[in-house]
């Protein structure tokens, strides 16, 4: 398990591959096109990474397949969930914190891709972030 500053550095590495992906590609196109485009920058940054991996949810101890997917998982430890919409809703924020709970990540990155300037659409939710002053899951 990774700590603060490494988990603070590798989303920022992360957040620089969106951001190069944004600045050639522009809004938009389908979430597909910039996923794809997202996998082939940080396997150049020499990111481990893991696309469109299930994540099962547990149910009173039994693991039901339920069709969900993580978009990106990078170095094992960061979720990212792409999306290509009009504006970021509180729902986008509450299906990434619910998909941090269940696979117990503690770092999650929502990236709007249909924006004119993608830091306006990026959203850090954090889950049990070591060395934090609060319990809220949402701070951060």
């Amino acid at each position: 398990m990774l700590d603060k500053d490494s988990l603070d550095e590798i989303s920022r590495r992360v957040i620089g591959a969106a951001i190069e992906v944004h600045r050639h590609l522009g809004p938009g196109l389908l979430e597909s096109a910039y996923e794809s485009c997202l996998v082939f920058e940080l396997k150049h940054l020499g990111l481990r990474l893991e696309q469109q991996k299930p994540l099962p949810v547990i149910y009173k101890d039994v693991k039901l397949d339920c069709g969900y997917r993580l978009d990106l998982v990078v170095e094992d430890e960061i979720i990212i969930e792409i999306k290509a919409v009009e504006k970021l809703l509180p729902i986008h924020e509450a299906q990434l914190l619910s998909y941090l709970r269940i696979a117990k990540k503690r770092v999650g990155l929502l990236m709007n891709f249909h924006v004119p300037v993608l830091k306006n659409g990026l959203k850090r939710i954090v889950n049990d972030f070591p060395d934090r002053a609060t319990n809220d899951p949402q701070c951060g």
